[in-house]
Formats: C-alpha cells, sequence, structure tokens
C-alpha cells in the first residue's frame, strides 16, 4: 500500500464522485479507478459500493477512511516540523476568520503581524463556519466564536466582550451613560437578518429575557448598518471593539446596564495537527494583542 494510493482513496471519499476527485487531484479517472481497484485487491474487501452513477463508502471503506486521514495528517506534521525546523523563522500559515472580525478588528492586527513576522506566507480566508475549516484542514487556525467542546479540537480563550446599543449622536438617548433592558424592547433596531451567526446570538439572549427585539431594517453589512444607525433609522447592538475599528461615522455605543449579551472569541486548532512556528507566533501575538479585551 502506498501514500499515493491513500491519497487519491481520501480525494474519492471527500467528493464521492471518481471523476471529480481526479480533476481534483490532477489525474485520469480510469487511472483513479485502476488505483482504488487495486487497493481494495490489497485489503481484500471492497472500499466503495457503486450505484449506478453515485458511490458510497463501505464499512471496510469507513475504517480504512479514519486512519487514513491520521496518517497522512501524521505525515504532514512530520514534514511541517522538518520544514519549521529548516526555515526557523519562516513558514507558511493559513487562517479562518469571521467576516465581519476580517473587515474591521483582525485586517489591522493580521498587518502588524505581517510587519513583525514578514517572511511568514499568510493566507486569511473569510468564513462563518470556521470551525469547519479548521476540522477540515483547511485553515491551520481559526479566529471564532467559541465553539461547542468538541474533542478534535483545541480552544484557546482569546477575548471576552459585553455588546452595548450603537446610537447617532443626534439620538434623544445619546447623552445616556447606558441603557436597560427595558429601554432596548422599545427601541427601533438594525440588525442582520436571520440565519447569520450575530442575529441568532442576539435572538437567544432576547428570548432568555422574555422579549424580542423590534427590528425595522434588515442588513447583512455592517457599514450598512451603522450608516442606518447615523440616519436614525434604528439604534444597532454590537460589541464596542467593531464601533471602535470604524472612524468617522459619528456613532456613540452605551452599554446595556444589565445582563449584556457577551460574546467569547477563541483560537481554535485541530488537537492532532502540528503548530509550526508561523502558528506558534500568531497565537502568541493575537492572545498579546486582544489580551485588553478581556474581562
Amino acid at each position: 500500500m502506498e501514500l499515493r494510493q491513500l491519497e487519491y482513496f481520501m480525494a474519492v471519499c471527500e467528493e464521492l464522485h471518481f471523476t471529480r476527485a481526479a480533476d481534483k487531484i490532477g489525474i485520469s479517472q480510469p487511472n483513479l479507478s485502476l488505483s482504488i481497484k487495486a487497493l481494495e485487491e490489497e485489503v481484500g474487501m471492497p472500499l466503495f459500493d457503486r450505484i449506478g452513477k453515485r458511490i458510497e463508502l463501505t464499512d471496510a471503506g469507513s475504517i480504512l477512511k479514519k486512519h487514513a486521514r491520521m496518517m497522512l495528517q501524521n505525515l504532514s506534521n512530520a514534514l511541517q516540523e522538518m520544514d519549521d525546523l529548516y526555515h526557523q523563522k519562516g513558514g507558511n500559515l493559513s487562517i479562518g476568520a469571521l467576516p465581519s472580525e476580517l473587515d474591521y478588528r483582525l485586517t489591522p492586527m493580521f498587518i502588524r503581524f505581517f510587519q513583525r513576522y514578514p517572511n511568514i506566507r499568510l493566507k486569511i480566508v473569510s468564513e462563518v463556519d470556521v470551525t469547519g475549516l479548521v476540522l477540515n484542514t483547511d485553515t491551520d487556525i481559526g479566529i471564532a466564536v467559541k465553539p461547542q467542546f468538541d474533542s478534535r479540537l483545541v480552544i484557546r480563550p482569546l477575548a471576552r466582550e459585553e455588546y452595548g446599543i450603537v446610537v447617532s449622536k443626534n439620538h434623544e438617548l445619546s447623552q445616556d451613560e447606558s441603557v436597560s433592558l427595558a429601554d432596548l424592547q422599545t427601541l427601533p433596531i438594525v440588525m442582520y437578518p436571520k440565519g447569520l451567526w450575530g442575529r441568532d446570538f442576539l435572538d437567544s439572549w432576547c428570548r432568555q429575557h422574555g422579549f424580542q427585539m423590534n427590528v425595522v431594517v434588515e442588513t447583512s453589512s455592517n457599514p450598512s448598518l451603522f450608516h442606518f444607525v447615523k440616519a436614525n433609522i434604528g439604534v444597532g447592538i454590537a460589541a464596542i471593539s467593531l464601533l471602535e475599528s470604524i472612524d468617522s461615522l459619528d456613532l456613540r455605543f452605551l452599554p446595556i446596564r444589565d445582563y449584556p449579551p457577551v460574546r467569547e472569541m477563541s483560537i481554535i486548532y485541530r488537537s492532532d495537527k502540528y503548530l509550526n512556528h508561523a502558528a506558534r507566533a500568531f497565537i502568541h501575538f493575537a492572545e498579546e494583542q486582544l489580551k485588553d479585551l478581556t474581562k
């Protein structure tokens, strides 16, 4: 059994389609089929059920997939560790981040990181499902809202932020020091559409406190949301770090004084993945940069 055969096998597992898998790894479909057939002959059992044009993993295929993934990950870890030893201060690093975070707070931090470590080749991926990127090894690490426990993940707390409301400086509440839950129940609100993490998070928080937001405008764009707030169409609900990242909009942040929503950001990576110099340097850098946000 050769490593290349396992790589081909894993490509078919991911696509469940021989032609797409062949295109993905850059070989012809007949050669891929012959490689899988040779692998099946070697293990003495079929690895895939062919059902017309569809294929599915057999029980034997599922077992091989589990162990092949571990073997290929171990090989990748070994190669990365040796490459890390050779390059010392360089290396490649891919990071997944939430779009709203990347648009404002994180991009300046990434720039400062690159200025400190110019030999590190950085790839940044904007994605709502950051956990999925990390679990599928599409990125080395992720910066995400703290996910549910998963034994495959290492979760390192990064920052804890309280939400408040954002108002125009011409708003009737703009001179107040804070607002209450009772205030929030009567205010018109500009908010993300349902299905986006920020909306679902705040809807859940409102339900816990027995009310629904009076949403008058929905927009998936943070710049759009804050411009509606500036025009006094409604108020926004956001973490203060997001507002501080936006210049010249003439808005005010008012804390919610009783039971504010709290968002916990984390750095996440696979527990079985080797962290090279670049990843370790970034984690230390991010914790240093964002530590002031932790309450």
